[in-house]
């Protein structure tokens, strides 16, 4: 059933090239079929400080959001018990996955599969908490020195006390979201004492909305997608002047935190023994809903470990806001409903009808491309890593998987590998694939996660 699943994969897309296949590509968007758009514009050594939305971030932003998660882990471990026994340092994982990389239909000469582990994060539970967790610090650090509260840099566990609590709950901590980002907001921002208010979308799962409520959270549930959820909380936010909004589409300290990720990853890959140059590319998966998580990792990656990392974002075949961006010209800001696409997809914080301005011209130098891949899939996706490795994903997590088959096995994937020499090096090379969340799925759900994609499974044969 493996091979005929990746079979299928790579003939959905086995006649995409650029630019002579744009127009196919184009039809292909149309139709909700499997696509894969390549990056031309990417740069070998994009600028050091690089512009988004009149602004420049750099390294050392990266490194200054990592130093703010550091100075509040003596706080973090003292709130979430979960934290204790990691020094209040939230990080995933990274799972070496040999075992998976049959089903994938990966040969023994096509690299080495790793899985970065956002699905098992502590707290949040997701790829979302870092960025989350980030910018609710960063609004508790502003207030807490500007209320006296705490010294620059000393031991900010003094926030955790009754009478830091009640400075910060004068203040309000807003979203919006589909459910992952929201679940780390409201959270971290609940567990300091800040009235916290998350506005949902239609497609926002229930069990993510009981979640937040039994935390304290206020939920607002909107009839509509992500978009007018975020701009309702953004409306709302603004008439507020102690609600601080996290607004996902334009918030560099959501992307500095997510950023982060790359300073730990490094120290991890040399853990195992992983080299990352001309002879040992690293070529990342990543799931995309608005694009500012997987604009902040590869933003990071970039700067920290320069060339040879290629980036690669993954989104449903109803939902792909980030290529329909990538795609369209100077100044435009296009939705997938201009497309004819619906924005339904089960991988729930995948589904946003448009990209973020801030992580698209950041992302124009740095990204290799953008796939979408078909709900089926996804759902198949998840039980090959359960069966193959044990790993709890929900269908948003599994969107990465199909990246390593669709550069390997399609006319646009192998024309990317011959024009960048990553080909050559492609036995040495290592494919990993970040997954984002799964740890709090309840388990009913999850069992018909997995009902679902044995179905998928054998249909396919």
């Amino acid at each position: 059933m493996w091979t005929r699943l990746i079979r299928d994969i790579a003939a959905m897309t086995t006649a995409e090239t650029q630019p002579a296949g744009d127009a196919l590509l184009a039809t292909r968007l149309r139709n909700a079929q499997p696509a894969l758009w390549i990056n031309t514009a990417r740069q070998t050594l994009p600028a050091a400080a690089l512009p988004a939305l009149g602004k420049s971030i750099s390294l050392d932003d990266t490194k200054a959001a990592a130093a703010r998660l550091a100075r509040f882990a003596g706080l973090l471990a003292e709130v979430f018990p979960e934290l204790l026994a990691a020094d209040g340092v939230v990080e995933s994982h990274l799972l070496p996955a040999a075992a998976l990389q049959p089903a994938l239909g990966m040969a023994d000469n096509q690299g080495r599969l790793f899985i970065k582990a956002d699905h098992s994060l502590p707290v949040a539970g997701s790829i979302k908490a870092r960025g989350g967790m980030h910018e609710v610090l960063e609004f508790a650090e502003r207030l807490a020195l500007q209320h006296g509260l705490v010294e620059p840099g000393v031991d900010y566990r003094a926030l955790a006390t009754s009478q830091a609590r009640a400075v910060l709950s004068r203040y309000q901590v807003a979203v919006g979201s589909t459910g992952n980002l929201g679940l780390s907001i409201g959270v971290v921002a609940s567990v300091l004492g800040f009235k916290a208010t998350v506005h949902m979308s239609a497609d926002a799962k229930e069990w993510k909305k009981d979640r937040l409520r039994q935390c304290g959270v206020q939920v607002v549930e909107h009839a509509g997608d992500y978009e007018r959820a975020v701009a309702a909380g953004r409306a709302e936010a603004a008439a507020d002047p102690l609600c601080h909004f996290v607004d996902d589409e334009q918030s560099f300290s959501l992307l500095l935190g997510y950023s982060a990720a790359a300073l730990h990853l490094q120290r991890q890959l040399a853990e195992q023994g992983v080299a990352v140059d001309a002879e040992h590319p690293l070529i990342v998966y990543l799931p995309c809903g608005v694009g500012g998580a997987p604009a902040g990792i590869t933003f990071g990656l970039r700067q920290v470990l320069g060339p040879h990392v290629h980036c690669f974002f993954a989104e449903p075949v109803q939902s792909p806001c980030f290529m329909v961006q990538m795609m369209a010209g100077q100044g435009e800001h296009p939705s997938v409903y201009d497309w004819g696409l619906t924005n339904r997809t089960e991988a729930d914080g995948l589904a946003v009808p448009r990209a973020s301005l801030l992580a698209a011209e950041l992302m124009r130098p740095l990204l290799s491309g953008v796939f979408t891949v078909a709900d089926d899939t996804l759902f198949a996706q998840l039980v090959q890593v359960l069966d193959a490795l044990g790993e709890r994903i929900e269908p948003s997590a599994a969107a990465g998987f199909s990246g390593p088959a669709l550069l390997t096995g399609t006319t646009a994937g192998q024309a990317w590998l011959r024009a960048t020499g990553v080909g050559a090096a492609l036995p040495q090379a290592t494919h990993l694939v970040w997954t984002t969340g799964g740890l709090l799925v309840p388990d009913a759900q999850y069992q018909g996660f997995v009902q679902r994609g044995r179905a998928v499974l054998a249909a396919r044969g």
